[in-house]
């Protein structure tokens, strides 16, 4: 169990750090190159003042026509990714292995609000999966490999909450928590949770073509 330990702590992590910025890295040249490419003209109509518009209005919840219409998806949505974002990167035990390898530090969650902010994450998991068996639309959609990402994003947040209480075998949920975490981190750049550095991007080119040359609103 130590030695398991020892390499998740050490060069597993390590690992999914340096494929975790280099797929990412990778993945946005790669992106705008090909771009230029096959699409150069997407730079001709680009406008820094629409694509700004763009991402302020998606990043505001009820700030589009699309999360009017679906309120509860929208708050789940917006909670999901505060707390997604906000629990690794605020958690305490998280700054201090920052600490200790590189000296800086920086303001940390409570333990109570870092397992509450846990818990919506593991419920916003059961509602994104629930929902693509049983809405239509979506389910048609949906890919084995959707229902695994879900299950892949909950598996750090189970696993850190069940350790964070001590419960029975929280000594093997705790290893559970660093190795799933390292593979959810890893797997990132190349599966659909690489939107969150897409997201720019997409935003960019919608905002810039609705609003420079369609002259309307992409929201």
């Amino acid at each position: 169990m130590y030695d398991i330990y020892a390499l998740a702590r050490g060069p597993f992590a390590w690992g999914a750090f340096i494929i975790f910025f280099g797929g990412i890295i990778y993945r946005l040249v790669t992106t705008v190159m090909e771009a230029r490419k096959k699409d150069h003209v997407v730079f001709d109509y680009f406008s820094p003042y629409y694509a700004m518009r763009s991402m302020l209005h998606w990043i505001v919840p009820f700030g589009s026509t699309s999360m009017r219409r679906q309120p509860v998806l929208t708050i789940v949505t917006f909670a999901f990714h505060i707390c997604l974002i906000g629990v690794p990167l605020f958690l305490f035990a998280h700054v201090i292995l920052v600490k200790e390898s590189f000296d800086i530090s920086w303001w940390t969650l409570s333990g109570m609000a870092a397992q509450v902010m846990s818990l919506i994450v593991i419920l916003s998991c059961v509602y994104f999966f629930i929902r693509r068996l049983v809405q239509p639309d979506v389910r048609y959609l949906s890919a084995t490999t959707d229902y695994l990402m879900i299950l892949l994003v909950a598996a750090p947040f189970i696993t850190g909450f069940w350790a964070a209480r001590a419960w029975a075998g929280f000594e093997v949920a705790t290893l559970l928590h660093m190795l799933s975490g390292e593979l959810l981190l890893a797997l990132i750049p190349f599966t659909k949770l690489s939107h969150m550095f897409f997201f720019p991007l997409t935003r960019a080119y919608a905002g810039s073509e609705f609003g420079a040359v369609r002259h309307a609103k992409d929201w």
